[in-house]
């Protein structure tokens, strides 16, 4: 009877009084629960246009590309947009200074041309189905947490075994929403060969680079184009030569007509990570300890990186990707940071909380937040020191590679390919600054009771950590290329006293022992109460519109286009255009120094008002890059890449009056691949509604 109680409360909240149409990620096999507010807002499709399972749709052409992020079939040859930084490691992998497709871009001019990379799949979402039932199945309430952790992981086992055939490239998994109130079954079927078709250089799909990055007004052409392959089947199937282009049930039409202010727009993909429903306790730890001092780590390792970046084109070449990654989340901390201190949300929060606790006095509920909070308490300590281990220790190149090669030994397999990868991206100098930075920030910002004595008596030892990392890196074998390549399983003893090995093994130990248990008992009473208070909560604001936190699976959201006001006597108007991009243009910059190409196009003249990118009120998140974003005929209007830096507090407070997601205009797009790249033979196989 419980369980059926938490299910009718589920559907009531997607169906009643609905949210404004900016916020909400909305699973699209409830989408005709959504879809009168839709059409209110101006879509003119249909429920079953959006998902199904009986007829080609719309979620036939989205694919969750690589493993976190989205990308959009656009012909019926299997061609692929998605982001240029989502697509950066294999462009990358291409590169060499002889050939620099990061910086002069790549364009196949024939399917002959396109460039295999091996590991990238594209997953097309089959179905999903809601499964609580099966997966609670035995459970009953007098159960402790760890046998229902047991009953859900033996139940949603059996679930994906009983659909899954890796043989067909079907993959499932069960995941749990509503913190873990609800359980859905997300079935895939996973393409292994997918080739690079085109990219534009980094100047024009990186312009900007992380000055601009979560800005606006945005230029940035953020965008590469690959190809999915199939055998001759049209099932999936591993690289080889004679495979074709896959055939989709459903691919995007291209809309050229452009947007304006107010136009309908949602967007599919995979958002990554949110965490709308979490107490005052949570947002002041993210807020006010996590974010700052994870800004601080990340800045002094950028700097690092970038002054030898700087000096040597190949270390640019080396550490682009690694750069890029670590100032992805450096950036978007910061207006993360800022947003919830502006939207004064824990003060909200809490005084929400109060509300509840008013209203849940006297019942099952009460005193829930306060047991929550509690539980943050006792967890924040360690999980302090558990994220500046992350951030700083493990950071450190010469160290992972050590506990990577020791797991390969152990696990039996070659060193030799791990070695040629690692080092073919590894520049000395940067990991040795890098370790004394890192270390020497752990041990002025740890206490004493939290840092392993292994740390401490080493660094008492040395004296400094300039001296410890240069007797390291003096004696470790991990420097060495050769001699990591030519490791086999009886040079195990020879690993296991290395210095390398030594500062990486006694770190995890620490983690492990004096670490995890703190956390992982926390986490485990936060799982149990956040299930009572997210349903606590359904109860608490039956007029309310739940949708569920984002988890990496397939989402709708839709708004329209909107600029906005970040600051007072400031507007933003809702698209850029190729004249914004001239005025940022400087050569003596590497992230403003655009190819001379396109300086030449703009002094012909024609092109000023060419746009370039656009703003919405879509709720999106991490993953939703490279995501498709449609207009109100379900046609490609534009590509998701990023969010307004304002707007970044989003995956835990959403404001209409900030949160704008950025999107590349296809129009754009479409120019850079034409004068650009030169490559329109890849227009014949695009469809265009207009």
């Amino acid at each position: 009877m419980k369980k059926r109680i938490v299910l009718a409360l589920l559907a009531a909240a997607a169906l009643c009084q609905p949210l404004p149409a900016e916020e909400g990620m909305w699973l699209p096999v409830l989408i005709s629960q959504r879809i009168e507010d839709m059409q209110a807002h101006g879509f003119r499709l249909t429920a079953e246009d959006v998902y199904s399972v009986n007829q080609a749709s719309l979620k036939d052409a989205v694919v969750l590309f690589g493993s976190g992020c989205t990308g959009e079939v656009v012909s019926r040859d299997g061609l692929l947009f998605t982001n240029h930084h989502c697509g950066y490691s294999q462009i990358q992998q291409h590169s060499s200074v002889e050939h620099d497709y990061l910086k002069d871009g790549f364009w196949a001019m024939s399917r002959s041309e396109e460039l295999p990379n091996p590991g990238l799949t594209v997953s097309f979402l089959e179905r999903m189905d809601e499964v609580t039932e099966a997966v609670l199945r035995g459970y009953d309430a007098s159960m402790s947490e760890a046998q229902r952790d047991s009953v859900v992981k033996a139940n949603s086992d059996a679930i994906v075994k009983s659909v899954a055939d890796p043989d067909k490239g079907i993959r499932a998994r069960v995941e749990a929403l509503y913190y873990a109130n609800q359980y859905f079954l997300f079935v895939y079927k996973v393409y292994r060969d997918v080739r690079l078709v085109g990219a534009p250089p980094s100047s024009i799909g990186k312009f900007g680079g992380d000055t601009d990055n979560w800005m606006w007004p945005r230029h940035t052409g953020d965008f590469s184009v690959f190809r999915i392959y199939a055998g001759r089947d049209n099932e999936p199937a591993d690289y080889a030569a004679d495979n074709v282009p896959y055939t989709p049930k459903r691919f995007f039409r291209i809309s050229r007509a452009g947007v304006k202010e107010g136009d309908f727009t949602f967007v599919y993909g995979c958002p990554g990570s949110t965490k709308e429903y979490v107490t005052s306790d949570e947002v002041r730890y993210v807020g006010e300890v996590s974010d700052p001092e994870k800004i601080a780590l990340r800045t002094q390792r950028l700097d690092i990186q970038k002054k030898y970046m700087a000096q040597d084109p190949a270390v640019r070449i080396q550490y682009s990707s690694k750069n890029a990654n670590v100032a992805n989340a450096w950036k978007k901390w910061q207006g993360e940071a800022k947003g919830i201190a502006r939207l004064k949300t824990v003060a909200a929060k809490q005084a929400y909380e109060r509300r509840f606790e008013d209203w849940a006095r006297g019942g099952r509920y009460e005193g829930l937040t306060g047991r929550l909070a509690a539980v943050y308490a006792r967890r924040n300590p360690a999980y302090r020191a558990y994220e500046y281990y992350t951030e700083t220790v493990r950071t450190v190149e010469l160290l992972q590679l050590a506990g990577n090669v020791k797991g390969a030994l152990e696990g039996k397999r070659p060193v030799a390919p791990l070695a040629e990868s690692f080092f073919k991206d590894y520049y000395r100098p940067i990991d040795e600054e890098i370790f004394v930075a890192m270390l020497e920030a752990f041990d002025r910002h740890m206490a004493p009771g939290y840092k392993p004595e292994y740390f401490k008596k080493q660094l008492a030892a040395y004296g400094s950590v300039a001296a410890w990392r240069d007797d390291l890196y003096a004696r470790s074998l991990f420097t060495d290329r050769a001699r990591v390549a030519a490791l086999t399983e009886a040079d195990l003893p020879q690993v296991l006293a290395d210095p390398a090995w030594e500062l990486y093994d006694a770190f995890y130990q620490w983690y492990r022992q004096d670490l995890q248990p703190v956390i992982e008992d926390a986490s485990r009473e936060l799982r149990l109460l956040y299930r009572d208070y997210m349903r606590a909560q359904m109860e608490f604001e039956p007029g309310k519109a739940f949708y569920p936190d984002a988890n990496l699976t397939l989402r709708v959201a839709y708004g329209h286009v909107a600029g906005y006001s970040p600051s007072d006597a400031v507007h933003y108007s809702p698209v850029s255009t190729l004249k914004g991009i001239m005025e940022k243009d400087n050569p003596d910059i590497f992230d403003y120094n655009i190819p001379q190409a396109l300086r030449d196009i703009y002094a012909a003249g024609g092109h000023e008002a060419q746009p370039v990118c656009f703003l919405a009120t879509n709720h999106t998140s991490g993953g939703n890059s490279g995501s498709p974003v449609i207009n109100a005929d379900g046609n490609l209007i534009g590509i998701n890449f990023d969010r307004v830096w304002e707007g970044t507090m989003s995956d835990i407070v959403f404001d209409p009056d900030y949160c704008r997601n950025i999107s590349l205009d296809i129009r754009y797009l479409l120019f850079v691949i034409r004068e650009i790249g030169h490559a329109g033979w890849l227009f014949d196989e695009m469809e265009f509604a207009d």
